[in-house]
């Protein structure tokens, strides 16, 4: 028994070596093409490669064929290059869970390989690799529709509309999921498609609400979309804490794609995309609609935040690592986050936003009484989620999940709009705008100077530089509605407001008696509200919501 563990051990430590030593030629050929460009150093380089790969098969990954396979192809070394290729292509799962034929089916390839385009042998292995997508397509297809699959049902027919209400509430035609994880495609227009990936808890039932995350991914402005997505890229890495406590605590996990024209922070184009996807999910999940959040990281994480200003109704709370709170598409309207909530977990080397920035938020926020907290970590970077010292940061962001449940029904709203696109919140609703009208004494900016920020010189080192701008930019006039409700009654002051809405819902107010509205003092309303069937229907299919459901709502003009 004792030889057999030292059997044992020699072959573990044979493996460990020749990773490491396969990794070492790997590193040296990859500083050698990062250092030089010239020929001679690519086929030095190539060369390692090759050595790598003859002493050490077994620890060949497909991201290394994929750099061989360039090198090869750059040097003209087309017989090598096609062989790498041949190889790289037929793996199913290769670098981060993507399929190989991926590597020459996409845009890059033309450059990449562009010595072996007029090759017979490119045409062939394009062709090869196309017949591998359409079979990747088809079992991409086929799980998308065992995923939307739902039962046949006719509960929503009912034209009373307080029985559709009630049916409404206890909707369920959800089916169990053959899949713990499911890469969706995402139709923007016509002609453009993105895809989020979700990941169900292991043991889904279709008969239990379960909470959902939103994971927003940063760098909006170098991403592609993607056509499909895989686990290894969404829940590894830097989103390993997401995968871990939201397994723990059974939330359902979403990573939608975003890209340079179409994303959640610096495109209007793009920000329909996470309400649309909750949509389209709660047709298939069983979903707590009180339980919906979004997260994210650094541009993700000012896509959270800018949901929180500008279209936060389906949503509990808002979350974000290393965020830079602004509204990227317009004005940055402080106030509304005392609709929700906002947790920062920031820190204090992030050149993405300053440690005296986050000082001077936190005390606009605690000026607001907003429900607001930031947690900062000091020594960390900006891509603090990479560090296994961030864990402690999930675990609250995921502990704050469990407690908290959206309130659409406050007794109090504040809302501040430039785009009658994102003109409202909750209950108050269809917010249009009077650019021309009276701004009320009441409405005021809010804003505070920024006069540090933190950037990398030439040799990478941190460095404090003096800076003069506002922390928000208010670009347009806005309008603004504050309203209450208590007693069938609803008070609302507004400026620069043409026209508003109010939601109704019986867990507002009593249908028996009359509901009064007084805007800016003036009596508009004062009639019973009753159910409205296509209002209700119409509404629902809008939202999917079976926890907010309005029954009617109240138009007023603003004179």
């Amino acid at each position: 028994m004792k030889g057999y563990h030292v059997l044992l051990a020699f072959m573990f430590s044979i493996v460990s070596f020749g990773q490491n030593t396969y990794s070492k030629l790997i590193n040296q050929a990859d500083d050698l093409l990062e250092e030089h460009e010239d020929e001679q150093s690519k086929r030095q380089a190539f060369s390692l490669y090759e050595k790598a790969f003859k002493s050490f098969p077994d620890s060949i990954t497909a991201a290394d064929l994929s750099e061989i396979s360039i090198i090869a192809s750059e040097l003209k070394e087309a017989d090598k290059a096609f062989a790498y290729l041949d190889r790289l292509i037929k793996i199913e799962r290769a670098q981060y869970g993507f399929p190989g034929w991926q590597n020459v089916t996409n845009k890059r390839a033309l450059e990449e390989y562009k010595n072996l385009l007029d090759d017979p042998r490119w045409a062939s292995m394009m062709s090869e690799a196309h017949a591998l997508k359409a079979k990747f397509d088809v079992n991409l297809k086929k799980a998308e529709k065992e995923f939307y699959k739902v039962k046949s049902t006719k509960e929503l027919a009912s034209t009373n509309g307080k029985k559709l209400y009630e049916e409404i509430k206890a909707y369920n035609p959800y089916l169990p999921k053959a899949k713990q994880d499911y890469s969706i495609s995402f139709a923007i227009n016509d002609t453009v498609k993105t895809s989020f990936f979700i990941h169900l808890p292991k043991n889904y039932s279709p008969e239990k609400e379960y909470p959902v995350l939103f994971f927003l991914h940063g760098a909006v402005r170098y991403n592609n979309l993607q056509e499909f997505q895989t686990k290894e890229l969404s829940l590894g890495g830097w989103n390993r804490y997401y995968t871990k406590y939201g397994d723990l605590d059974e939330v359902i996990l979403i990573f939608p794609s975003g890209g340079k024209k179409y994303n959640w922070m610096t495109s209007n184009d793009g920000f329909f995309m996470i309400p649309a996807m909750l949509r389209e999910v709660k047709k298939a999940i069983n979903i707590d609609d009180n339980k919906v959040f979004i997260t994210g990281h650094s541009n993700g994480a000012t896509g959270s935040f800018s949901y929180l200003m500008k279209d936060s109704s389906p949503f509990a709370g808002f979350y974000g690592f290393n965020t830079q709170p602004k509204v990227f598409t317009g004005g940055t309207f402080i106030e509304n986050i005392k609709n929700r909530s906002f947790i920062n977990f920031s820190t204090d080397e992030d050149y993405y936003y300053p440690p005296n920035a986050n000082d001077s938020f936190t005390s606009m926020m605690n000026e607001l009484k907003a429900d607001y907290k930031e947690y900062r970590y000091n020594g960390f970077p900006h891509w603090f989620p990479e560090f296994d010292e961030s864990e402690p940061a999930y675990e609250i962001l995921f502990k704050d999940l469990k407690e908290r449940q959206r309130k659409s029904f406050n007794k109090e709203l504040t809302w501040e709009f430039d785009d009658n696109a994102y003109g409202g919140v909750d209950w108050l609703t269809n917010i249009k705008l009077d650019t021309l009208g009276q701004k009320a004494d009441w409405h005021k900016e809010r804003n505070f100077k920024i006069t540090k920020w933190l950037e990398y010189d030439k040799a990478e080192n941190l460095q404090t530089i003096e800076v003069d701008k506002k922390a928000f930019d208010i670009p347009r006039l806005s309008g603004k509605a504050i309203a209450r409700y208590k007693d069938n009654e609803f008070r609302i002051e507004t400026s620069r407001v043409k026209s508003l809405s109010i939601a109704i819902s019986p867990e507002m107010v009593n249908l028996k008696n009359k509901v009064k509205v007084y805007v800016n003092g003036k009596l508009y309303y004062d009639e019973k509200v009753d159910y409205d069937t296509a209002f209700i229907l119409d509404n629902f299919d809008k939202t999917r919501d079976r926890k907010t459901i309005w029954i009617n709502k109240i138009d007023i003009t603003v004179k």
